[in-house]
């Protein structure tokens, strides 16, 4: 899935490993997140195990974003099944921590560290 705006947002298919998951690129604020929720709710229901969310390529994240990740992470822990996110330090990263939610989420800061710890599961 792509959105179409200028700052190049994007939300793309992608493997890690023996899991399925989405590679976000751009800016993620109030007007990407309907397309970032779409995608996730689509990749929750069209695939099985631990969905791995790479935020590598994510310059900013609002807390609209965070909001859809966690909303992610919730449906995900319905069916018993682990979100993986990838965030290296940085930014990104520190929203997740002074935001106080880093402790729910399994935070990886590379895409073989996310890899491991979806096998290790």
């Amino acid at each position: 899935m792509t959105d179409q705006r200028p700052d190049s947002f994007e939300v793309v298919e992608a493997g890690f490993g023996a899991a399925s998951g989405l590679a976000v690129r751009g800016e993620v604020d109030i007007a990407a997140v309907p397309t970032l929720e779409q995608a996730l709710e689509t990749a929750i229901k069209t695939t099985s195990g631990a969905l791995v969310i790479d935020l590598s390529d994510v310059a900013f994240l609002d807390s609209s974003g965070l909001l859809a990740l966690l909303h992610g992470r919730g449906l995900l822990a319905r069916e018993d099944r682990a979100l993986v996110i990838v965030c290296p330090a940085g930014p990104v990263r520190n929203l997740f921590e002074v935001a106080g939610v880093a402790e729910l989420l399994i935070l990886c800061a590379s895409r073989e560290d996310a890899e491991a710890a979806v096998r290790d599961r």
